[in-house]
């Protein structure tokens, strides 16, 4: 029967058509028509190929059939095929699957012929060793291979080959190895010093070697090195990555080394930076004494608000807005640093410099201006920008092939392709009509292209774009029966999976609320819902309820928190409960600027803004950041409304 309807919706497409509505075919007819791909000629792909010719897809079904048995793969036809796709995303990819082909076979002739820069460094490789053939004392094929030659890491076999040849004509000497080696040091690849020290001559494979198990663990024998530069370096980097670790054993093993390998003033300094970071991200005791013990030309950015945080963490208020005021100043200006600045003003009795710098920072929509806002007690500043949906804007966009394919290849299921398509779309498009485009791929579900916004500060404006709200009724569902705020649950999965159903992290945590399969069949066993095995949590209903009753969970174990839940959620309760252990007593919004991994740091103060933002779209008002981290609600708990702050100062609705 699909069938049937297949071949009457290939009857109903004409010969040769500009297919402008392309994205609005019927994609099960479509998704049938590529599963044909795999038959043989004279098929019934034969007569789909035939009907889709002119349709968008019609390149990318060529392809598929083309490429579904890379080893069949004829240069003729791929030949063909390149030449009438020529500068098309499917063009890329066949070439790309091509060449990694003709590698596979040792065709270094056809290789020759149809190579284009990749980025795939066993092609690079197989090229170069192909056109050394035809090369003698080339600046420029010399140059490609000592700049693959220098990666810190290990490179694919197939670069072997092309290493002979390059040690043959003396590209790669002595010198060179010895650069390679010091990167691999800066990287910590000790596998890939020892593997590199056994074509250098013997004394300095010694030496080589002798590096690689400093690096790997560092030891006081070295003291008796010869002082000379190298050494030098290779200590110092032995001691950054120990500091990392073990931040005492670094610091004993730099008074015994720095004088007999005469590290200069610099590199003792590198290594006392290295000292204090590790110790003031791990909030482990002697931070602050460390922290004066680097001298001040050696901090950047990343050190001064590390020093900011060791004395949040000690509720050490002067040292707190010392370390502030000794950042540079584009820093120090940030919303972030302004606020903490007001708090520790506010708290040491200074109200009128607190209450000005909170003015300031809650013109901001962000997490620290809805802070201030609410140190205000004053409505939150919002300036939303409505998309430009008119019909002119629309038509611009109705013909455009590119976006065509690549909305269709979203709906198919074949996201690398449609990102391909998107990726050579959108250098097409002038800011209008990105943004149009971005509203379209919105529209069918590819949530995720709202990322391609913020080419300028004002498009992040368009808070309607870029907070999506699919799943309304069933997120006030599960938010009532977990007793939790629909808003949070919004921004929870906006930051897991920016509304991707299909999204998988590393760590292979799925769907929707990103939960890990483990996780999510306990949760279903619990609440007595079918497990089919992974893809039960790339259903995206399934999966907001599954992840509504884990965050309700972490919510109960951290003494109805969200702050603290929102950080669990993200990190695991392990950490959380080592950081709780360690800083008790701080108040929440000091709490998550000093807890210790960036990535839940920013993510707990994401949730809570973007909390803030689905407030406005649910419901036009918005329960207090700093009473939703505490977890109060109520009819006591006074909502903000939103305002967009004039250029006068003055606010209007």
């Amino acid at each position: 029967m699909r069938t049937l309807c297949f071949l009457l919706f290939l009857a109903a497409l004409p010969a040769t058509p500009a297919y402008a509505q392309g994205a609005d075919a019927d994609i099960s007819a479509l998704r049938e028509a590529f599963a044909l791909t795999q038959d043989e000629p004279g098929t019934r792909y034969e007569r789909a190929e035939k009907r889709l010719r002119g349709h968008p897809l019609h390149a990318w079904l060529e392809y598929v059939h083309l490429s579904r048995d890379a080893q069949r793969l004829d240069a003729e036809d791929v030949s063909s095929f390149l030449q009438r796709n020529d500068g098309q995303p499917v063009a890329s990819q066949l070439r790309s699957d091509w060449l990694r082909e003709l590698v596979r076979r040792g065709d270094d002739a056809q290789l020759l012929r149809d190579y284009r820069p990749q980025n795939d460094t066993a092609i690079a490789c197989a090229y170069l060793r192909a056109s050394s053939a035809t090369t003698g004392n080339d600046d420029a094929w010399n140059s490609a291979v000592r700049v693959l030659w220098l990666s810190p890491n290990s490179l694919p076999a197939a670069c072997d080959p092309l290493w002979v040849i390059a040690q043959q004509r003396g590209v790669i000497d002595d010198a060179l190895r010895w650069q390679r080696i010091m990167a691999a040091a800066a990287a910590g690849e000790t596998g890939l010093m020892r593997f590199i020290a056994r074509a250098l001559p013997s004394t300095d494979a010694d030496k080589a070697q002798a590096y690689a198990a400093f690096i790997a663990a560092p030891d006081a024998s070295v003291r008796n090195w010869p002082k000379d530069v190298r050494n030098a370096e290779i200590a110092v980097l032995g001691l950054n990555r120990l500091a990392r670790s073990n931040a005492d054993a670094a610091e004993a093993l730099l008074a015994i080394l720095a004088t007999p390998l005469k590290l200069s003033a610099e590199q003792v300094a590198a290594v006392r930076y290295q000292l204090a970071l590790w110790t003031v991200a791990s909030y482990y005791p002697g931070g602050a004494e460390r922290l004066a013990r680097v001298p001040a030309a050696a901090f950047d950015e990343r050190l001064h608000e590390w020093r900011v945080r060791e004395a949040l963490s000690r509720s050490d208020d002067v040292a707190a807005l010392t370390a502030l005021r000794a950042m540079p100043t584009a820093q120090r200006a940030e919303s972030r640093w302004r606020y903490f600045e007001a708090r520790l003003l506010e708290r040491r009795g200074d109200a009128a410099a607190a209450m000005a710098l909170y003015q300031q920072v809650a013109q901001e929509a962000n997490f620290h201006g809805f802070l201030a806002a609410d140190r205000l007690d004053q409505d939150y500043a919002l300036c939303p920008l409505a998309v430009n949906t008119a019909k002119p804007m629309r038509a611009a966009l109705a013909e455009n092939l590119a976006l065509i394919r690549a909305l269709t290849l979203f709906k198919l299921d074949r996201p690398a392709w449609a990102e391909r398509e998107w990726r050579a779309l959108l250098p097409t498009l002038d800011d209008a009509l990105r943004i149009e485009a971005i509203r379209q791929a919105r529209a069918v579900g590819w949530h995720n292209r709202i990322f391609d916004l913020g080419k300028n500060p004002d498009e992040l404006r368009y808070y309607g774009l870029r907070f999506p709200l699919p799943y309304a009724s069933l997120l006030r569902e599960q938010a009532k029966q977990h007793a939790l705020d629909p808003a949070w649950l919004a921004a929870q999965i906006r930051a897991e999976s920016t509304w991707m159903g299909n999204a998988r992290s590393a760590a292979n945590a799925l769907g929707l609320m990103q939960l890990l399969p483990g996780t999510g069949k306990a949760l279903a066993q619990k609440l007595g819902t079918p497990w089919r095995g992974e893809r039960t949590l790339l259903q995206g209903a399934t999966n907001i309820r599954l992840g509504s009753a884990y965050l309700a969970q972490m919510l109960e174990r951290h003494q109805q928190l969200p702050y603290v839940a929102i950080a669990a959620y993200n990190a695991g309760a392990t950490p959380v409960a080592r950081w709780r252990t360690q800083r008790p007593d701080l108040d929440p919004d000091i709490w998550i600027e000093t807890i210790p991994y960036k990535e839940t740091r920013e993510y707990v103060a994401r949730v809570l803004a973007f909390s803030v933002i689905y407030d406005w779209r649910i419901g036009g008002q918005a329960t207090p950041v700093s009473a939703r981290m505490r977890g109060l609600a109520g009819p006591e708990v006074h909502h903000r409304h939103f305002v967009c702050p004039t250029a006068a100062g003055s606010t209007t609705p």
